[in-house]
Protein backbone atom coordinates (compact mmCIF):
# COMPACT_ATOMS: atom_id res chain seq x y z
CA UNK A 1 0.00 0.00 0.00
CA UNK A 2 2.87 2.51 0.68
CA UNK A 3 4.64 1.81 -2.21
CA UNK A 4 1.19 2.20 -3.98
CA UNK A 5 0.77 5.40 -2.84
CA UNK A 6 4.73 6.62 -3.82
CA UNK A 7 3.72 6.43 -6.87
CA UNK A 8 0.73 7.86 -6.86
CA UNK A 9 2.05 10.53 -5.25
CA UNK A 10 5.35 10.73 -7.72
CA UNK A 11 2.98 11.09 -10.70
CA UNK A 12 0.79 13.89 -8.76
CA UNK A 13 4.03 15.86 -8.31
CA UNK A 14 5.39 15.76 -12.19
CA UNK A 15 1.98 16.75 -13.17
CA UNK A 16 1.90 19.73 -11.22
CA UNK A 17 5.13 20.94 -11.88
CA UNK A 18 3.99 20.71 -16.21
CA UNK A 19 1.14 22.59 -14.89
CA UNK A 20 2.50 25.61 -13.25
CA UNK A 21 5.08 28.18 -14.33
CA UNK A 22 8.54 27.61 -12.25
CA UNK A 23 9.36 30.94 -10.51
CA UNK A 24 9.65 32.25 -7.15
CA UNK A 25 6.35 33.72 -5.32
CA UNK A 26 5.70 37.51 -5.76
CA UNK A 27 6.95 40.05 -3.11
CA UNK A 28 4.05 41.84 -2.11
CA UNK A 29 5.94 45.14 -2.08
CA UNK A 30 6.86 44.01 -5.93
CA UNK A 31 6.26 46.68 -8.38
CA UNK A 32 3.29 46.99 -10.09
CA UNK A 33 2.77 46.87 -13.87
CA UNK A 34 1.77 50.62 -14.85
CA UNK A 35 4.91 51.41 -11.60
CA UNK A 36 7.22 49.11 -13.72
CA UNK A 37 6.54 50.45 -17.26
CA UNK A 38 7.23 54.46 -15.70
CA UNK A 39 10.44 52.55 -14.03
CA UNK A 40 11.63 51.82 -17.46
CA UNK A 41 9.80 54.56 -19.74
CA UNK A 42 13.53 56.98 -19.86
CA UNK A 43 14.40 57.27 -22.80
CA UNK A 44 18.35 57.64 -21.94
CA UNK A 45 17.76 53.93 -20.52
CA UNK A 46 19.35 51.71 -22.34
CA UNK A 47 18.07 48.75 -24.10
CA UNK A 48 20.56 45.94 -22.73
CA UNK A 49 19.57 47.89 -18.97
CA UNK A 50 15.62 47.92 -19.95
CA UNK A 51 16.47 43.84 -20.12
CA UNK A 52 17.99 43.40 -17.50
CA UNK A 53 15.46 45.19 -15.66
CA UNK A 54 12.84 43.32 -17.46
CA UNK A 55 15.31 40.08 -16.31
CA UNK A 56 15.14 40.88 -12.79
CA UNK A 57 11.58 41.31 -12.07
CA UNK A 58 10.70 37.99 -13.70
CA UNK A 59 13.44 36.50 -12.28
CA UNK A 60 12.26 37.60 -8.50
CA UNK A 61 8.10 36.08 -9.68
CA UNK A 62 6.66 39.36 -10.14
CA UNK A 63 4.16 38.49 -12.55
CA UNK A 64 0.15 37.94 -12.38
CA UNK A 65 -0.93 35.14 -10.73
CA UNK A 66 -3.06 33.96 -13.62
CA UNK A 67 -0.12 33.39 -15.34
CA UNK A 68 1.26 31.18 -12.74
CA UNK A 69 -1.03 28.20 -13.99
CA UNK A 70 -0.80 26.66 -17.07
CA UNK A 71 -2.85 25.59 -19.86
CA UNK A 72 -2.87 22.42 -21.23
CA UNK A 73 -2.99 21.83 -25.27
CA UNK A 74 -4.12 18.56 -26.45
CA UNK A 75 -3.07 17.41 -29.87
CA UNK A 76 -4.55 14.17 -31.26
CA UNK A 77 -2.75 13.18 -34.84
CA UNK A 78 -2.18 9.32 -36.41
CA UNK A 79 1.60 9.56 -37.71
CA UNK A 80 2.46 6.41 -39.69
CA UNK A 81 -0.96 4.66 -39.10
CA UNK A 82 0.28 5.12 -35.33
CA UNK A 83 -2.12 7.51 -32.97
CA UNK A 84 -0.07 9.57 -30.57
CA UNK A 85 -2.17 12.07 -27.97
CA UNK A 86 0.45 14.92 -26.48
CA UNK A 87 -0.23 17.25 -23.89
CA UNK A 88 2.11 20.37 -23.55
CA UNK A 89 1.46 23.00 -21.02
CA UNK A 90 1.24 26.93 -22.17
CA UNK A 91 1.06 30.51 -20.24
CA UNK A 92 -2.53 31.53 -20.42
CA UNK A 93 -1.45 34.48 -22.08
CA UNK A 94 1.51 36.54 -23.06
CA UNK A 95 4.38 37.17 -20.10
CA UNK A 96 3.68 40.67 -18.79
CA UNK A 97 4.54 42.11 -15.11
CA UNK A 98 2.87 42.65 -11.90
CA UNK A 99 -0.60 42.11 -10.55
CA UNK A 100 -3.82 40.57 -11.83
CA UNK A 101 -4.84 44.34 -11.18
CA UNK A 102 -1.99 46.34 -12.71
CA UNK A 103 -0.22 44.52 -15.16
CA UNK A 104 2.19 45.61 -18.44
CA UNK A 105 3.08 43.01 -21.27
CA UNK A 106 6.63 43.13 -21.58
CA UNK A 107 8.59 42.82 -25.50
CA UNK A 108 11.87 41.69 -25.64
CA UNK A 109 14.78 40.63 -27.95
CA UNK A 110 14.90 37.05 -28.33
CA UNK A 111 17.87 36.52 -26.23
CA UNK A 112 15.92 37.73 -23.42
CA UNK A 113 12.51 35.99 -23.87
CA UNK A 114 15.42 32.76 -24.49
CA UNK A 115 16.95 33.54 -21.02
CA UNK A 116 13.51 33.74 -18.60
CA UNK A 117 12.56 30.31 -21.15
CA UNK A 118 15.75 28.90 -19.61
CA UNK A 119 15.24 30.37 -15.94
CA UNK A 120 11.60 28.70 -15.84
CA UNK A 121 12.29 25.04 -17.94
CA UNK A 122 10.19 26.42 -20.54
CA UNK A 123 10.37 26.78 -24.53
CA UNK A 124 9.13 29.33 -26.63
CA UNK A 125 6.46 28.29 -29.30
CA UNK A 126 7.22 27.06 -33.13
CA UNK A 127 4.48 28.33 -35.96
CA UNK A 128 2.53 25.29 -36.09
CA UNK A 129 2.14 25.78 -31.73
CA UNK A 130 1.12 29.12 -31.96
CA UNK A 131 -1.54 28.13 -34.41
CA UNK A 132 -3.03 25.16 -31.94
CA UNK A 133 -2.38 27.93 -28.97
CA UNK A 134 -4.87 30.41 -31.07
CA UNK A 135 -7.57 27.43 -31.73
CA UNK A 136 -7.76 26.74 -28.07
CA UNK A 137 -7.86 29.54 -27.14
CA UNK A 138 -11.25 30.78 -25.09
CA UNK A 139 -10.67 34.66 -25.14
CA UNK A 140 -9.89 35.71 -28.94
CA UNK A 141 -8.89 38.99 -28.63
CA UNK A 142 -9.13 41.05 -32.47
CA UNK A 143 -5.34 42.44 -32.97
CA UNK A 144 -5.52 46.18 -32.74
CA UNK A 145 -2.11 47.28 -34.57
CA UNK A 146 -0.02 50.63 -33.98
CA UNK A 147 0.75 52.29 -37.07
CA UNK A 148 4.41 51.63 -37.86
CA UNK A 149 7.01 54.44 -36.47
CA UNK A 150 10.48 54.70 -35.25
CA UNK A 151 8.41 55.09 -32.03
CA UNK A 152 7.49 51.39 -32.49
CA UNK A 153 10.42 49.87 -30.15
CA UNK A 154 9.98 52.39 -27.42
CA UNK A 155 8.16 52.08 -23.75
CA UNK A 156 5.13 54.64 -24.11
CA UNK A 157 4.18 52.86 -27.32
CA UNK A 158 4.33 49.52 -25.78
CA UNK A 159 2.02 51.10 -22.87
CA UNK A 160 -0.22 52.39 -25.56
CA UNK A 161 -0.86 49.05 -26.92
CA UNK A 162 -0.90 47.89 -23.21
CA UNK A 163 -3.63 50.24 -22.34
CA UNK A 164 -5.72 49.08 -25.48
CA UNK A 165 -5.31 45.33 -24.49
CA UNK A 166 -6.78 46.08 -21.16
CA UNK A 167 -9.58 47.80 -22.67
CA UNK A 168 -10.45 44.83 -24.62
CA UNK A 169 -10.07 42.26 -22.19
CA UNK A 170 -12.46 44.21 -19.96
CA UNK A 171 -15.23 42.30 -21.48
CA UNK A 172 -13.81 38.99 -20.50
CA UNK A 173 -12.25 39.99 -16.79
CA UNK A 174 -13.65 37.65 -14.56
CA UNK A 175 -12.68 34.69 -17.62
CA UNK A 176 -9.08 36.72 -17.75
CA UNK A 177 -8.36 36.32 -14.00
CA UNK A 178 -9.50 32.29 -14.20
CA UNK A 179 -6.22 31.92 -16.51
CA UNK A 180 -8.46 31.39 -19.78
CA UNK A 181 -5.99 30.97 -22.51
CA UNK A 182 -6.12 34.17 -24.33
CA UNK A 183 -4.85 34.89 -28.11
CA UNK A 184 -4.89 37.38 -30.79
CA UNK A 185 -3.54 40.27 -28.69
CA UNK A 186 0.32 40.01 -29.38
CA UNK A 187 2.73 38.31 -31.92
CA UNK A 188 4.80 35.52 -31.18
CA UNK A 189 8.79 35.20 -30.97
CA UNK A 190 9.06 31.89 -32.19
CA UNK A 191 11.75 29.19 -32.06
CA UNK A 192 12.55 28.11 -35.73
CA UNK A 193 15.33 27.10 -38.06
CA UNK A 194 15.13 30.55 -39.30
CA UNK A 195 17.26 31.27 -36.63
CA UNK A 196 19.92 30.22 -37.93
CA UNK A 197 21.74 30.34 -41.44
CA UNK A 198 21.50 34.24 -41.32
CA UNK A 199 24.51 36.36 -41.76
CA UNK A 200 23.59 38.84 -38.69
CA UNK A 201 21.36 37.13 -36.08
CA UNK A 202 17.55 37.28 -36.12
CA UNK A 203 14.68 37.17 -34.48
CA UNK A 204 11.42 34.96 -36.30
CA UNK A 205 7.86 36.15 -35.23
CA UNK A 206 5.01 35.06 -36.58
CA UNK A 207 0.87 35.19 -35.64
CA UNK A 208 -1.44 38.15 -34.52
CA UNK A 209 -4.20 36.02 -35.77
CA UNK A 210 -7.49 37.82 -36.37
CA UNK A 211 -11.25 36.85 -35.80
CA UNK A 212 -11.62 35.27 -38.97
CA UNK A 213 -8.21 32.78 -38.06
CA UNK A 214 -5.70 34.21 -40.61
CA UNK A 215 -2.50 35.91 -39.17
CA UNK A 216 -1.39 39.22 -39.84
CA UNK A 217 2.34 38.28 -39.54
CA UNK A 218 3.49 35.71 -41.63
CA UNK A 219 6.95 33.88 -40.35
CA UNK A 220 9.63 36.54 -40.47
CA UNK A 221 13.06 36.92 -39.83
CA UNK A 222 14.05 40.16 -41.40
CA UNK A 223 14.45 42.08 -37.79
CA UNK A 224 17.71 41.51 -36.15
CA UNK A 225 17.98 40.10 -32.58
CA UNK A 226 18.06 43.30 -31.38
CA UNK A 227 15.07 44.49 -32.24
CA UNK A 228 11.82 44.32 -30.17
CA UNK A 229 8.48 46.64 -31.25
CA UNK A 230 5.11 46.92 -29.43
CA UNK A 231 2.85 43.83 -31.10
CA UNK A 232 5.90 41.32 -29.80
CA UNK A 233 4.90 38.93 -27.10
CA UNK A 234 6.39 36.39 -25.13
CA UNK A 235 4.29 33.26 -24.59
CA UNK A 236 5.97 30.55 -22.48
CA UNK A 237 5.69 26.87 -22.89
CA UNK A 238 6.76 24.08 -20.26
CA UNK A 239 9.48 22.27 -21.91
CA UNK A 240 7.52 19.24 -20.16
CA UNK A 241 4.84 17.63 -21.83
CA UNK A 242 3.29 13.76 -21.88
CA UNK A 243 3.33 11.35 -25.30
CA UNK A 244 0.78 9.00 -25.24
CA UNK A 245 0.71 9.76 -21.32
CA UNK A 246 4.43 9.33 -20.57
CA UNK A 247 6.75 12.02 -19.97
CA UNK A 248 8.94 13.74 -22.45
CA UNK A 249 10.49 16.85 -23.18
CA UNK A 250 9.50 18.80 -26.12
CA UNK A 251 12.98 19.61 -27.35
CA UNK A 252 13.35 16.01 -27.90
CA UNK A 253 10.45 15.72 -29.73
CA UNK A 254 11.21 18.87 -32.10
CA UNK A 255 14.28 16.45 -32.90
CA UNK A 256 12.35 13.64 -33.39
CA UNK A 257 12.71 12.62 -37.54
CA UNK A 258 8.53 11.59 -37.52
CA UNK A 259 7.48 13.02 -34.20
CA UNK A 260 8.47 16.57 -34.73
CA UNK A 261 4.87 16.75 -36.70
CA UNK A 262 3.13 17.05 -33.71
CA UNK A 263 4.86 20.29 -32.80
CA UNK A 264 6.68 21.37 -35.96
CA UNK A 265 5.35 22.25 -39.42
CA UNK A 266 9.03 22.93 -40.91
CA UNK A 267 10.24 19.95 -40.27
CA UNK A 268 12.51 18.73 -37.13
CA UNK A 269 14.33 21.49 -34.97
CA UNK A 270 17.61 21.01 -33.61
CA UNK A 271 18.04 24.38 -32.19
CA UNK A 272 14.78 24.96 -30.41
CA UNK A 273 16.60 27.95 -28.71
CA UNK A 274 18.14 30.88 -29.06
CA UNK A 275 21.73 32.32 -28.61
CA UNK A 276 21.96 34.28 -26.64
CA UNK A 277 24.45 36.84 -27.78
Amino acid sequence: MKKYLYVVLCFINIAAFAQEIKLKKRKPNALTGSEFAKSIADTSLSLVDREKQIYQEIKNGNIPNLLRKLTVIQIKKVIDTKYYKLEFYVLADYLSIGTDDDFFYIPTTPMLAQQIADLTDAILPTKQMVDDIYANAKIKLEPRPIPPSKAMTMVPVFVDHNQIILGQLENYQQQHLQSELTAGNKKDIIISNKIYGEPTPRVVIYGWHKLDGKVIQPVYNKHTNTWADYSHGVRLISNIGYLNGKRIKLTELLKDPVLHELLSDEGVILEAKYPLK
